[in-house]
């Protein structure tokens, strides 16, 4: 059985390019039979957002979206995250590092489009016999990096076809464990992505560089890897990626000032080449969906998109 995954983060709330990829992924599960499993990633604790969680997945509700089981929530998973670190640590893939706090704070989310930063340099690589050694040399509690060990690592993805990043480019050695021990982005993602038994996942194409280092993950672990599928994203005019600065385009906005769910899955539909503007349902996208036919290139939101989601355009 092929699975997929939903996987909103409660940091803040859903707004209309989220809500197209959650959309797309859900046509292509329910379009295959495939199964759609719901995850919250809630590790980023001081910036989950009171009541963030609630108001996502009713939004998806709203959208008319669902999924199979219950939810996970990622947040009381800790003893499963140690577990991993643990097998990692004992085939010698981690090393402590005490380098910059703000970088390894930030690896606690995922990266956003441009976050990737310089390439970490090895400091720490090599540096310490232990956790308790750097702790003592330095007076710092460590975080815990990855070995990457290659140049390079290409992958086929579902969208953009046989994709080669260069690890070095992308980062280097990443951090899978904050300095607290809990689990970062990337650890935890690949951890969740097997236990939830997903052979396939959708995702905004600014996520390509940590698929490789997912892939590496997947392989120190001795877990099975799944396919990789990325979207491109919705943009506003000035070509930057969808955010406040676009003016408010979050789901619940649109809900509370009336919007019907069909308009704003007519208009996402319309951004994704299933046809011409127009108010939908969901369910009535089904059919023989195919993420082969959607368009390449990114989506941008016009002013008249908000109009027209408000009836005036």
């Amino acid at each position: 059985m092929n699975r997929t995954r939903l996987a909103p983060s409660p940091t803040g709330a859903l707004h209309l390019g989220n809500a197209r990829t959650f959309l797309l992924t859900w046509l292509w599960a329910r379009a295959r039979g495939a199964e759609v499993v719901m995850r919250v990633e809630d590790l980023d604790g001081p910036r989950v957002k009171r009541g963030a969680v609630e108001e996502a997945l009713e939004d998806l509700r709203w959208l008319g979206l669902d999924w199979d089981g219950e939810v996970l929530f990622q947040s009381p998973r800790a003893a499963v995250y140690e577990d991993a670190l643990a097998r990692l640590r004992a085939a010698g893939r981690v090393y402590p590092c005490v380098c910059t706090r703000q970088e390894i704070e930030a690896a606690a989310s995922a990266p956003n489009e441009g976050d990737e930063g310089p390439p970490y340099p090895g400091t720490c690589r090599g540096r310490f016999a232990s956790a308790d050694d750097a702790e003592r040399a330095t007076g710092r509690t460590p975080a815990w990096r990855f070995r990457v060990d290659e140049a390079a690592r290409a992958f086929d993805d579902g969208v953009l076809g046989l994709v080669t990043r260069d690890l070095a480019r992308d980062g280097g050695d990443f951090v899978v464990a904050k300095k607290t021990g809990e689990a970062a982005y990337q650890l935890a993602v690949v951890v969740d992505d097997a236990a939830q038994g997903v052979t396939d996942v959708i995702r905004g194409d600014d996520l390509v560089p940590s698929t490789p280092r997912q892939l590496l993950l997947f392989e120190a672990l001795g877990l099975p890897a799944p396919r990789f599928a990325h979207l491109p994203l919705v943009r506003g005019e000035d070509g930057r990626r969808l955010a406040k600065r676009h003016g408010d385009t979050r789901l619940s906005h649109y809900r509370a000032l009336g919007v019907r769910p069909e308009r704003v899955v007519g208009l996402l539909a319309a951004w994704s080449g299933l046809g011409a503007r127009a108010a939908v349902a969901a369910r009535d996208l089904v059919g023989d969906f195919d993420l082969a036919r959607l368009p390449r290139g990114d989506v941008t939101f016009h002013a008249a998109d908000d109009r027209w989601l408000l009836g005036a355009g």
